[in-house]
C-alpha cells in the first residue's frame, strides 16, 4: 500500500493532515468522506520531494483567467437551466477556442464521467486557482453548486475589474520611463561621442564637466553591447533566485519597505485577500480552510507566510482579528472591521467591505502617486538634457569669444 500525505477539516472545521496508507487516492478519499471529514488534498508522500524539486525549473501552465471566467458563466448557466454537470461539460468542452483551456476541461469531463467529483476532477489537472477548487468542492458538499459558483464569478469579475485598474494606473509611467532611458542612452552613446571627436579634431581647450562628459559617453559607446549582455543576463539571474521562497519574501519585504508605494502594495494584497476569504466563507468553507485556500491564492511568499501564522493561531481558538494583528502586516483600520465583523457575526460581510474600502483606496493613492511620479521624471528629464546641452556647447562659447 502507497503512503499519502492527507490534508482534511473535522466536523467543527478544524484543519489536519497525516500520513495515511491506502492503495489509491480514491480509496483514501471515500474512506474519510464517509467519516464526515471534508478532505482538502490528497497527495503522494513520494512524490512531494521530486515534485518541488523538478518545480524549481518547470514553468507551470498559466491559465488565461478571462477566459476561464466566461467558461464558468456558461457553465452555470447550462446547470441553472436543468442540464446535467456531465452533460453541461460535454456541450462546452467542444466548443472552448482557447487551447490552453480545451485540454484540461476535456480531461475535467472524462474524469466525471468516470465517476470522479467535479472538483476533484478540476485538482487533479493542475492549473485549476485552488479557490477555484475549494469554492467547486464546497457547492458540492452543501448541495448548492450554482450559488456558490455564482459567488466565484462575482469575485473574479471584481478582482480583474481592480487588477485591470491598476495596470492601466501603471502603463503611461511605465512607457514615459522607458523611452526617457532610451533618451539618455542616445544622447550618451551616441550623441555625446560625436561631439568627443568633433572636439578632439580642433583641438579644443574642453572645460572639466565637458571632458567628465565625453569620457563617460565613450566608455559606454565602447562597452554598449557588454552592458546589454550584462543587463540580460542580470535579469536571467534574478529570475532564477526569485523562485525560491526565501528569495521571494525578501523581495516581498522590499516591496513592503518602498516609500509610497510599500503602503499601497499591503493595501492592495489585503484587499485581495480579504475578497477571496469573503468568497470561501459565504460559500461554506470553514474559516480555517479558508484561510489557507485564502493564503495559497495569492501571489505574495510574505503575506503568505504570514497568514499560515494566523491560521495556527485561529486553530489554537484565537480570534481572526488577533490572530492576523499578530502577524505585524495588516493596516489597524482592517483589523478593527474584521474584529467587528466578528463580534456581530457577520464577518464575511465585512470582508467585503474592507475589500471594498481598500480597493478605492488603492486607486485613489495611485492617482495621487502618479500625479507626482510624473512631473518629477520630467523634470529629471529636462535637468539632465539641460546638463548634457550646457556641457556640450560650453567649449563653442569658448571658442567663440577666442576667435574674438
Amino acid at each position: 500500500m502507497a503512503e499519502w500525505i492527507l490534508k482534511y477539516a473535522d466536523t467543527r472545521g478544524q484543519m489536519h493532515q497525516q500520513v495515511a496508507n491506502a492503495s489509491s487516492e480514491q480509496e483514501l478519499r471515500d474512506r474519510f468522506s464517509q467519516q464526515g471529514f471534508l478532505v482538502y488534498s490528497i497527495k503522494p508522500r513520494d512524490a512531494i520531494a521530486g515534485i518541488s524539486s523538478v518545480s524549481f525549473f518547470r514553468k507551470r501552465k498559466k491559465l488565461d483567467i478571462e477566459k476561464f471566467l466566461i467558461f464558468n458563466q456558461q457553465f452555470v448557466t447550462l446547470i441553472r437551466a436543468g442540464l446535467p454537470i456531465l452533460k453541461s461539460l460535454d456541450l462546452l468542452a467542444d466548443r472552448l477556442t482557447d487551447s490552453k483551456l480545451t485540454g484540461p476541461i476535456k480531461a475535467v469531463r472524462d474524469e466525471v464521467r468516470g465517476g470522479v467529483l467535479l472538483s476533484e476532477a478540476y485538482r487533479m489537472q493542475g492549473i485549476f486557482p485552488k479557490i477555484y477548487i475549494t469554492t467547486v468542492m464546497a457547492g458540492e458538499k452543501s448541495g448548492s453548486l450554482v450559488e456558490v459558483m455564482d459567488r466565484y464569478i462575482t469575485y473574479q469579475r471584481m478582482s480583474i475589474a481592480v487588477r485591470k485598474k491598476v495596470l492601466v494606473s501603471l502603463l503611461y509611467p511605465s512607457v514615459l520611463i522607458v523611452l526617457v532611458l532610451l533618451l539618455i542612452v542616445f544622447l550618451v552613446t551616441f550623441v555625446v561621442p560625436n561631439f568627443g571627436e568633433l572636439y578632439s579634431s580642433m583641438g579644443a581647450e574642453l572645460p572639466q564637466i565637458t571632458r567628465i562628459l565625453i569620457a563617460v559617453g565613450t566608455t559606454a559607446r565602447a562597452y554598449i553591447v557588454v552592458a546589454i549582455g550584462a543587463l540580460i543576463g542580470s535579469v536571467i539571474l534574478f529570475k532564477y533566485w526569485a523562485r525560491g521562497e526565501a528569495a521571494r519574501e525578501k523581495i516581498d519585504l522590499v516591496k513592503l519597505r518602498t516609500p509610497v508605494l510599500g503602503p499601497i502594495w499591503i493595501k492592495f494584497q489585503v484587499a485581495q485577500f480579504s475578497r477571496v476569504l469573503s468568497t470561501l466563507l459565504t460559500g461554506g468553507i470553514p474559516l480555517v480552510q479558508g484561510l489557507e485556500t485564502a493564503a495559497d491564492s495569492l501571489g505574495t511568499a510574505l503575506l503568505r507566510k504570514s497568514l499560515d501564522k494566523a491560521s495556527k493561531l485561529v486553530r489554537e481558538g484565537q480570534a481572526l482579528s488577533k490572530s492576523l494583528d499578530s502577524t505585524g502586516i495588516f493596516p489597524d483600520l482592517a483589523i478593527d472591521m474584521i474584529e467587528v465583523g466578528e463580534s456581530t457575526g457577520a464577518l464575511p460581510a465585512m470582508l467585503t467591505s474592507v475589500a471594498e474600502f481598500y480597493e478605492e483606496d488603492v486607486n485613489t493613492q495611485m492617482a495621487a502617486a502618479l500625479s507626482l511620479i510624473e512631473p518629477a521624471i520630467m523634470i529629471f528629464m529636462g535637468m539632465f538634457v539641460a546638463f548634457v546641452l550646457v556641457a556640450l556647447y560650453l567649449p563653442i562659447f569658448s571658442l567663440a569669444d577666442t576667435i574674438h
